[in-house]
């Protein structure tokens, strides 16, 4: 009777790791060609596998500096918005709270916003705008830094923007999307960081890569 017992434990606990494994499998990874091209720069759109984001070096609302080691070994959501956005920015950063605090217990789930006007929002700016939305420190760095840099990262990273344009002074990238980054730096999805179905998807598919 107890060997029969074991079994069919054994069994359950088999059959729901393949749950686990096909699950996880079910969320893609995205490479550039599998983005619009219009959301691609031309140097990438051969690229059908192994994509990555670049590394990259910011400040956050701290006037910490902000790499890639940071989010080592973490899912984490990145987004591009700017303070003084009266439109899409402050849904957005709304929902970003909410993701915030949905996963708040869970030191492996990061938030990462990359300001889009850097010559405006400095540390002081930005530590208001973290402190008016609840951003917790170590959980969601809300970040300034060079502007040729973001905004590289937005077009040839991230595949945020459809525009394209070369980060001077007349540049301007305005985008509403969240994208999902896995522990391996590799984007696992794209979201309405407006739309609260959006936001709903995003958090099952966070759930996923956990």
């Amino acid at each position: 009777m107890k060997i029969k017992i074991g079994i069919g434990i054994l069994l359950v606990a088999f059959s729901v790791l393949i749950y686990l494994v096909n699950k996880k499998s079910e969320l893609p990874i995205l490479n550039p060609s599998d983005f619009n091209p219009d959301l691609v720069d031309t140097s990438l759109h051969n690229e059908v596998k192994g994509h990555t984001v670049s590394n990259f070096e910011v400040l956050n609302q701290n006037g910490e500096t902000i790499t890639q080691a940071n989010y080592k070994d973490k899912v984490y959501v990145a987004d591009f918005f700017f303070t003084r956005c009266p439109s899409i920015c402050p849904v957005m950063s709304n929902n970003m709270e909410k993701l915030q605090n949905t996963f708040l217990k869970q030191t492996d789930v990061m938030f990462l916003s990359l300001s889009v006007t850097p010559e405006l929002d400095s540390i002081l700016v930005l530590k208001a705008y973290a402190q008016k939305y609840g951003a917790i420190d170590g959980k969601w760095n809300i970040t300034t830094g060079e502007k040729k840099h973001i905004y590289n990262l937005a077009r040839k990273s991230y595949f945020a923007v459809i525009n394209e344009g070369d980060g001077g002074l007349q540049d301007f990238i305005h985008t509403p999307n969240f994208i999902l980054v896995d522990t391996e730096k590799q984007i696992r999805g794209v979201y309405d960081g407006t739309s609260d179905k959006e936001i709903e998807r995003l958090i099952n598919d966070i759930k996923t890569l956990m």
